[in-house]
């Protein structure tokens, strides 16, 4: 997928063709759904995000131009709706939603129960180092190693500049090691 073709989808979509802003939305929706998970852990409200996300897109069709890759666009969008969703969450005092206990992280059907039993802790240690981080931290981690953004569109992303995002990142994944190390040593 190119960002040229991402554009002229903008484009159509802005000239009334819904069939292409249709074409956007199913080849974004897992992304966008998966990088509000990373920063909300709950799978009911990374949804609604991601709708949010998607009604935002559509409500400013008229205003998007191609200044930067559309899914830098969109990843921005995201962020900004979902430190407003915890911000929210925190001042009504309902603070984060629940961690999805049955989606595994690694999926196998050949695997014997200890096996299973073992994913399952390793899965719990990654999960527990992750949200041990800072919202910022898990952002930058998510966007260069999940979805492969480069440095100049993550600091597009995060609003703050290269350089911040390669310290943020340097230090996100020399955090993550250390708890990993130290909360996993005998799980890894």
């Amino acid at each position: 997928m190119s960002e040229i073709e991402d554009w002229a989808l903008i484009a159509r979509a802005q000239g009334g063709d819904m069939d292409a802003f249709q074409v956007l939305i199913v080849r974004y929706q897992r992304p966008v759904i998966h990088f509000c998970y990373r920063m909300l852990r709950s799978e009911q409200d990374a949804e609604d995000v991601a709708q949010e996300v998607f009604i935002r897109v559509y409500r400013y069709l008229k205003r998007l131009t191609p200044q930067a890759k559309f899914s830098t666009v969109l990843f921005g969008i995201a962020r900004n709706l979902c430190l407003n969703f915890v911000r929210d969450m925190n001042r009504r005092g309902r603070g984060m939603g629940q961690p999805l206990d049955a989606q595994p992280a690694l999926e196998s059907n050949v695997r014997l129960p200890s096996q299973e039993a073992h994913l399952k802790e390793i899965e719990a240690c990654i999960q527990a180092a992750m949200d041990s981080l800072s919202d910022d931290h898990r952002m930058v981690l998510f966007l260069r190693d999940v979805e492969g953004l480069d440095y100049e569109e993550i600091a597009r992303v995060m609003k703050c500049r290269k350089g911040t995002v390669k310290s943020r990142l340097a230090r996100a994944r020399e955090q993550l090691r250390q708890t990993l190390i130290q909360n996993g040593d005998d799980l890894l």
